[in-house]
């Protein structure tokens, strides 16, 4: 064990899905051409002023709820003023001392029901983005389409000590995002991003020590690189007695390092002061429980339901409700098919799978929740085996068809016909008299080898266990000479 304890904290800033940006009437929208998607307010060109998107807010109030915080009914927006090429009004509009949400706390699942505290959730405003062409060193663009999207920033206490655990409080919060309905949590287009916060200290002290912020962390894979290098680094320091720079840092997906990217601004900085063109945002306490009552059920929810009423392990359930989408397709196939471990087993391998393959969402799966639970029976029944079932599966993810039709079509129905299994037994054996000769003699290892010669020659189709009884039958045969 090491001599030094991490102490991680997370900044998470979401993108809300609402129609327009958060001040103005710009779309709100990814994948337009460059500064198509822009106006003066956004813009922050003179006598612009600002109007709040009312269900921005209320997506704010809906993540505060279910992640158990203090909702402010009074809150206040502030300027951020800084001078950076992607921020058109020099100045972020921001919420500071006031947060529209408090105290709350984000569950990571379980039995032994771990949580992480969040310490506020704020609205701001998003900037712009810079583009850097790759065959041109000397230049760079500016796209300002991002600039006013409304975000909810997440900022946790600092309660995290470990790299594996950083990863699964932000995958745990884009889950809740997704339920909610109010982010799609997508990284790779900039609508989740996480920033880390990481000192490490002397174990058993209390004491924090010196911090810093790493940013461009565009995956969950690269949160957990990114922060176990930087607590190497800063242990590597401690103990050549060298200082720890407050500072920000990028994360290189490439070297796996991080690098220096500024010394670090502290608030005082920013110039925080009330935003002036904005009134004091006022949420009603009729509207906090009116959006209360709204909430779906909750991923740590729905976790406990599965293992509870489902009989799910709970690994398989924090995997099955990781994504709304999977939950409830989860969910449908085990309405078809009857049998929740059946279905657990199929999403988690064949579904799961299909879908790293084709890097597609669940939405885009051709095999849908009927089809696969068809497909479940056909194998508890009988009717095909496992291995022909998954060649089935590939083929109602290639087609979309029904398991039925690709079967009656292909002739994969499962033999089970004593007189046709025993037609493939008795082939097999012919054909290889030795080892048939050696099991009779005592080797009766050879007869797993015997077994899948003979559903080799079924072509997979033939049922195990009936296969295996109907070989025992005609072995004993032969050893009586029969």
């Amino acid at each position: 064990m090491s001599d030094y304890e991490p102490v991680i904290g997370l900044e998470i800033h979401a993108q809300l899905r609402t129609r327009t940006k958060l001040f103005c009437g710009c779309p709100a929208e990814f994948g337009a051409d460059p500064n198509t998607l822009i106006c003066p307010v956004c813009l922050g060109l003179p006598g612009a002023l600002p109007v709040l998107n009312r269900r921005a807010v209320e997506f704010a109030v809906r993540l505060g709820v279910a992640t158990e915080c203090a909702i402010a009914l009074r809150s206040e927006f502030a300027r951020k003023n800084y001078f950076y090429p992607d921020c058109p009004k020099n100045y972020q509009i921001t919420q500071y001392e006031v947060p529209i949400c408090s105290g709350g706390r984000v569950p990571l699942g379980g039995e032994g029901g771990a949580t992480v505290r969040i310490k506020r959730i704020h609205l701001e405003e998003d900037a712009g983005k810079l583009l850097h062409p790759s065959d041109d060193e000397t230049s760079s663009f500016v796209d300002m389409n991002r600039a006013g999207i409304p975000l909810v920033e997440i900022v946790t206490e600092p309660d995290i000590r470990t790299a594996a655990h950083a990863a699964a409080v932000a995958q745990s919060i884009r889950s809740i995002l997704r339920y909610l309905d109010i982010c799609d949590g997508n990284m790779e287009e900039g609508s989740l991003r996480c920033d880390v916060n990481v000192s490490v200290r002397e174990r058993g002290t209390r004491d924090l020590g010196v911090k810093t912020e790493i940013k461009n962390l565009n995956s969950f894979k690269a949160v957990e690189s990114a922060i176990a290098f930087e607590i190497k680094r800063q242990e590597t320091l401690k103990r050549d007695d060298k200082k720890v720079e407050h500072a920000t840092l990028l994360w290189n997906a490439a070297s796996q390092t991080c690098q220096l990217m500024r010394s670090k601004e502290t608030a005082h900085d920013y110039r925080y002061f009330p935003e002036p063109d904005l009134q004091v945002l006022e949420v009603s306490a009729e509207t906090v429980e009116r959006i209360k009552q709204s909430l779906p059920e909750l991923p740590s929810a729905r976790e406990k339901r599965f293992e509870s009423e489902l009989g799910i392990p709970e690994y398989d359930a924090r995997l099955l409700t990781s994504s709304t989408d999977i939950a409830d397709y989860f969910e449908l196939v085990t309405r078809e098919c009857g049998d929740a471990k059946a279905a657990s087993n199929w999403v988690m391998s064949e579904v799961l799978r299909e879908l790293n393959e084709r890097r597609i969402e669940i939405s885009r799966l051709r095999v849908t929740p009927e089809h696969l639970g068809r497909l479940i029976l056909m194998v508890k029944n009988g009717a095909i085996n496992t291995p022909t079932a998954k060649d089935v599966f590939r083929t109602m993810a290639e087609t979309g068809t029904d398991p039925q039709r690709i079967i009656a079509d292909t002739g994969l129905g499962q033999i089970g016909e004593d007189a046709e299994l025993d037609s493939l037994i008795q082939k097999v054996l012919d054909d290889n008299p030795k080892v048939c000769a050696d099991y009779l003699a005592g080797k009766e290892k050879l007869f797993k080898w015997l077994l899948g010669q003979t559903m080799k020659a079924s072509g997979g189709r033939a049922n195990p266990k009936r296969l295996a009884d109907r070989l025992e039958i005609l072995l004993e045969k032969r050893r009586r000479g029969g």
